[in-house]
Formats: C-alpha cells, structure tokens, sequence
C-alpha cells in the first residue's frame, strides 16, 4: 500500500522545505510520496524544492503555469496521485497549521476508512491562535454547512484530510463546483452522499507563523452559495 501527500503552494518559501523534511523525518519506514502542486510561486518556494527534490527521490512536484486556486491544485494532485497508481491520498496545507505528526495516524486510519478527517471541533480538537472574527467564520461555516446539507460531519470546513483512492473514484471529480475553500465541504459532502465510511480524529490545528493566507471576501461568498447548489442543485 503506498500513499500520496498532496500539498498545494503559492508563496511559501519560509515554510515548505522544513515541511517536507520534517515529513520524511515522521515517516521513515512508511511507503510514501509528496506531490507539490505549485501555481508558479515567485517568491523561491519552487527553488527550494528543486534543491531537496535532489536529496528526496519520493519528493514530486506538479507546476502550474498560473495561480489557479486550491480546489484544481487538489484535484490536478489527487488525479496524478490516481493516474501513478497510488492506494491512498492526504491533504495538507503547507504551512505547518496541519501538523504532520498526525499523519502516522491518519495512514494507518485510511486502512479502515474511505475517509478520514483531522478534526478541529471534536472532543479533543481545538484551534489555537485565531481571532474571534476567524473562529467565527469557521465555526459557523461548519455549521451553516451541516445544517444546509444535513450532512453529520462536525469538521466540515477543516482542510487536513484522508482519503482512499477507491472513495475518490467513486465522487468524481470531474463533477467538483468549487474552486475555493468550500471545496473542503464539497468533497466531504459528496463522499457522504456515497455512503463512505468516515471517521473524525482530533487534532490541534495552529494558524500559520510565515507567509500570508489566501482567504480572500471572494472565498467565502462562493462557499456561502455553493452550499445552496451542493443541496438542491446537484
């Protein structure tokens, strides 16, 4: 069995090359690759992993010609991770508010499950470092995401995300409407609606040291929409 870590990147010199070592450091012994999906960074993140891809022959890397957002970064990831013959897939921002100690765990998790959620807002789970404003958002986009789609999922939102290659198969992602976060919700809903077998595990998720965060008002009004589309449209 071997999986693939998808990692999209714009922009994240100060944080991928110690990411990507810190990972292989975790998983010795593990059989995995790490898939970057990178929309043409200008700032020296693509020098950076040029550089250690000499040092990590399980290191890859997808660029783009253009900054094209994250739901086709993660899709373009997971459809090579398909196309390579890869068993299982795992999510992860690339800028260490997904830890990657938990992915020991969320391996051997995707050997019983379709999927696997590293979950903020379960017994056990919580965010560390965010404003009221951002807590807020997130929460109750959860929220608003369960009740819309009466989808029992408490981390809806959440980014850092296991799947098998069976389950992704079986969504399609050709089908995909979102181009942004909600692009979370809608894979979760989906793989719901497919009757996969899903588990939420906690995990402490810490907001980024370096680097800027691409939430943007565009985001979050296509998420507050697009749920509308996922319940009644498609």
């Amino acid at each position: 069995m071997n999986y693939l870590i998808v990692i999209p990147t714009y922009n994240e010199v100060k944080n991928i090359g110690l990411l990507i070592q810190q990972i292989n450091y975790l998983l010795i012994g593990h059989n995995f690759s790490i898939l970057i999906v990178d929309d043409s960074s200008n700032d020296g993140t693509l020098d950076v992993i040029y550089e250690l891809k000499k040092q990590y022959k399980n290191l890859f890397l997808l660029k783009r010609k253009e900054k094209l957002g994250l739901a086709s970064a993660y899709v373009d990831g997971f459809n090579y991770g398909i196309d390579h013959d890869y068993d299982f897939f795992v999510q992860m921002d690339a800028d260490f508010s997904h830890n990657p100690k938990y992915l020991v765990e969320m391996f051997e998790k995707l050997k019983e499950y379709d999927v696997v959620i590293g979950s903020r807002y379960i017994s056990g789970g919580k965010v560390k470092n965010w404003g009221v404003v951002r807590n807020f958002i997130s929460k109750g986009g959860s929220l608003y995401s369960r009740i819309i789609l009466g989808c029992p999922i408490s981390d809806l939102t959440g980014g850092f995300n296991g799947w098998t290659k069976n389950i992704l198969e079986r969504i399609d992602l050709s089908k995909i409407i979102s181009k942004g976060y909600c692009f979370q919700v809608e894979m979760k809903y989906r793989a719901y609606k497919c009757d996969a077998k899903i588990v939420e595990y906690p995990i402490i998720f810490e907001d980024r040291k370096y680097g800027v965060s691409k939430m943007s008002i565009f985001i979050f009004l296509e998420a507050f929409f697009n749920i509308f589309k996922l319940r009644f449209f498609n």
